[in-house]
């Protein structure tokens, strides 16, 4: 490992945080999911796929809304259960919703990604991920180069599963860690060790799994910038090919579940910036690329190849290499995205199954693309990608004009005085720590945005 001096917090950190600790979207659509609403239904999506071209390739999100254990830190759909029944019988309603979608698209459409998300998709048993594939490929053709990738709880992952995932194509895995010291887990409600997670990396390379990324998170109760540290030296030794840091968002009138953490013990603005910038440091000094607002890779990753070529993507899953114009997604809560709009499956399991057994795909909400849309969509999507713009590229691809941005760029006039966006007439540059807030700068392209309260978390 890399000898590296001890972290020296700057002193634009305070400044920062006395200016810009707002809240915005994450930026993983555009729209975002606030401004879905219940007029696109079933009858929409349908219409939606029926258009979808026969011979382009789509991504799939399969939802598995369970966990063993409830960690208390969590803003994600799902729910513990103590018995497999209840995994058993969403299974069998993911094949009925499959079969649905299947009679709703054009043709068997070719898929170039399936994944696995969750809750915790490892509790699927290994006769339910057999089901699931064989699901899968009735409705599509799995593409020989398909990208298979799962999130994993390391407490209940079996070699067993690991090797029958790869069977089906895992090929890229990613691992919840947050963080390893005993005082924050036992905060959280989360235990866990670096042997535990160092059993389960040993497993998918045994498997021929390609991409491993773990997760870890800042601004957790009691968490520090040196047992941050800590916990990221620990996990070096294992050299995943990428790693996220996440900012906890405490959101406890949204996630009731949340207020049994002690608010008095959660750092605070400033300390939840050193934290995530004395890990960033840790880590570009290990020789890992920093993509994006959140994401590290090693520069022979995928991920860092797609950054360093501008093709980055970010979908609901975060960063990705995914090139799909289209991800249709099955479970409860899911999202789809499609060239129209996007669509959101209801979130309560009861709802989604009972739409499902009255024989109808089983959607809450969603939104249409509008042309403005698409055109800020791609503003945004190369700002939290590439932390740069070429504005006037946008606009001449949308048939806008550069001036119709005035009132957006005037927004980020306090932003470019304090040296974090640049603007050359043509290009929009984050520059120095304007990445820390670059979804503030996305936010002056945000043409619903409202700063309200709880509606969004955190932006530092």
């Amino acid at each position: 490992m890399t000898a590296v001096a001890a972290f020296v917090p700057p002193p634009s950190h305070a400044s920062l945080v006395s200016k810009y600790d707002g809240r915005a979207p994450r930026y993983t659509s555009y729209p975002t999911a606030v401004q879905f609403t219940p007029d696109v239904d079933a009858a929409t999506y349908r219409g939606w796929l029926a258009e979808l071209p026969a011979d382009e390739a789509v991504s799939v999100y399969v939802h598995v809304p369970f966990c063993a254990r409830l960690c208390w830190y969590c803003g994600c759909n799902t729910r513990v259960v103590n018995s497999h029944g209840p995994v058993a019988d969403y299974v069998t309603y993911l094949q009925s919703e499959l079969v649905l979608l299947g009679a709703a698209l054009p043709s068997r459409l070719p898929a170039s990604a399936v994944h696995l998300g969750g809750g915790t998709p490892n509790m699927l048993s290994v006769d339910e991920l057999g089901v699931l594939f064989g699901a899968l490929g009735e409705v599509f053709r799995l593409t020989p180069d398909i990208e298979v990738a799962a999130e994993i709880d390391p407490p209940g992952l079996t070699r067993e599963w690991v090797f029958a995932a790869a069977g089906h194509g895992l090929n890229r895995a990613s691992l919840g860690v947050q963080n390893l010291s005993p005082q924050v887990q036992a905060a959280v409600n989360r235990q866990g060790s670096l042997e535990e997670v160092a059993r389960c990396v040993g497993w998918l390379r045994e498997a021929g799994v390609g991409s491993i990324n773990l997760d870890l998170m800042y601004g957790l109760p009691h968490q520090t910038v040196s047992n941050t540290l800590e916990t990221i030296d620990q996990l070096l030794s294992l050299r995943p090919e990428r790693l996220a840091l996440f900012g906890y968002a405490h959101v406890p009138w949204m996630k009731s579940h949340q207020q049994l953490i002690d608010e008095s013990v959660l750092p605070g603005a400033t300390e939840r910036l050193d934290q995530s910038e004395a890990a960033a440091e840790r880590l570009i000094a290990e020789g890992y690329v920093r993509i994006g607002l959140d994401h590290f890779a090693l520069p022979t990753d995928e991920l860092a190849l797609a950054q360093a070529q501008g093709r980055l993507r970010r979908n609901f899953q975060g960063y990705t290499t995914d090139a799909a114009r289209t991800l249709l997604g099955v479970g409860a809560s899911a999202i789809g995205s499609l060239p129209q709009g996007f669509v959101q499956n209801i979130a309560q399991e009861l709802g989604w199954r009972s739409a499902l057994t009255a024989g109808d795909l089983p959607i809450a909400r969603g939104a249409p693309l509008t042309q403005d849309d698409r055109f800020r969509a791609e503003i945004i999507e190369r700002l939290m990608c590439d932390l740069s713009a070429d504005l006037a590229g946008i606009c001449a691809r949308h048939g806008r004009a550069l001036a119709d941005l005035s009132g957006d760029l005037a927004r980020l006039e306090p932003l470019e005085r304090d040296g974090l966006v640049a603007f050359d007439g043509e290009r929009l540059t984050v520059i120095g720590d304007g990445r820390l807030v670059v979804r503030s700068v996305c936010a002056a392209f945000d043409s619903y945005f409202t700063a309200q309260e709880g509606r969004h978390s955190k932006t530092l």
